[in-house]
């Protein structure tokens, strides 16, 4: 397996600690490849040059990994405390689409499932509000 994880948004320290943490390649992905295809930026990331510092939000996008490499990433980034941060896999769909539109398409479900955890958890403080009368 040829697995790599790809940073946008890390600071430079944060990506050294992840490069200490993980057992996979790390790479970081410049400002000048978000216009670049998905695909493009995964066969040229050995290549890059730059920091990943130029998002306002974090994002690991894991590139040909197996299940427990994913699980592996995903608990090992957590247990740094890097703040919030979006984590995805590529995709045979996403791997065809510029970076920039990944990354918003990325925030988009960050959003959309931030809101109905939200949702879903004050539905649950509500349950103990009201006195169900009609059952007797």
């Amino acid at each position: 397996m040829s697995g790599k994880v790809l940073l946008v948004g890390f600071l430079p320290d944060e990506v050294e600690r992840l490069r200490e943490v993980l057992s996979v390649p790390v790479f970081e992905v410049p400002e000048y490849c978000k216009d670049w295809a998905v695909s493009e930026v995964v066969d040229k990331v050995e290549e890059l040059s730059g920091s990943s510092y130029w998002h306002l939000r974090k994002f690991v996008i894991m590139h040909d990994v197996g299940n427990e490499t994913l699980k592996e990433v995903i608990h090992s980034v957590k247990s740094l405390n890097l703040g919030r941060v979006i984590f995805a896999t590529t995709t045979e769909t996403s791997l065809t689409w510029k970076l920039e539109d990944l990354l918003n398409e990325l925030m988009a479900e960050d959003e959309y499932f931030k809101a109905a955890r939200w949702a879903r958890e004050e539905a649950e403080k509500r349950k103990g509000l009201f006195l169900d009368i009609g059952k007797g």
